[in-house]
């Protein structure tokens, strides 16, 4: 099982964007897409993960069922929960449509603020540029680890 403590969660916060369950399930979504937590990983218990990040036992249980019905981990009556084998691969689906979904936003909001569909293009490859100057080191993204 993996310790609570070597999980890249936290810290979490009331004041921070989404109620705290969430911040759990996006942390550990981020860990399983990035490559720090495999299929077939032991997950903390809802009692330690909680204890760890000093928030209830129910906000936990939420942020793990919440997974589970994404596909992302797996329960198994009196030997814990696990990160599913596919769960690299649905986790990638749900942050390419969470993608997907702030492009449209960006879109509308140029397009409401007068913006043309050419000089939207102009600015998503402005952005792209930025992005690609900012994170790349070695031909590839900092925080994106190469799929097998």
């Amino acid at each position: 099982m993996i310790a609570p403590k070597s999980l890249l969660i936290g810290p979490l916060s009331a004041s921070a964007q989404g109620p705290l369950y969430l911040q759990i399930v996006n942390a550990l979504k981020r860990e399983v897409s990035e490559g720090r937590l495999p299929g077939g990983t032991a997950l903390p218990s809802f009692r330690g993960l909680a204890e760890d990040l000093l928030v209830s036992v129910i906000t936990v249980k939420r942020a793990y069922e919440e997974l589970e019905r994404e596909g992302i981990i797996f329960r198994r009556q009196g030997l814990g929960t696990f990160v599913a084998d596919v769960a690299a691969d649905r986790s990638r689906e749900v942050k390419t449509e969470r993608a997907r979904e702030l492009f449209r936003e960006g879109a509308r909001e140029a397009a409401e603020a007068g913006l043309s569909p050419k000089a939207i293009t102009q600015l998503a490859q402005s952005v792209l540029r930025e992005y690609a100057e900012d994170t790349v080191v070695s031909g590839e993204p900092k925080h994106v680890r190469k799929r097998a």
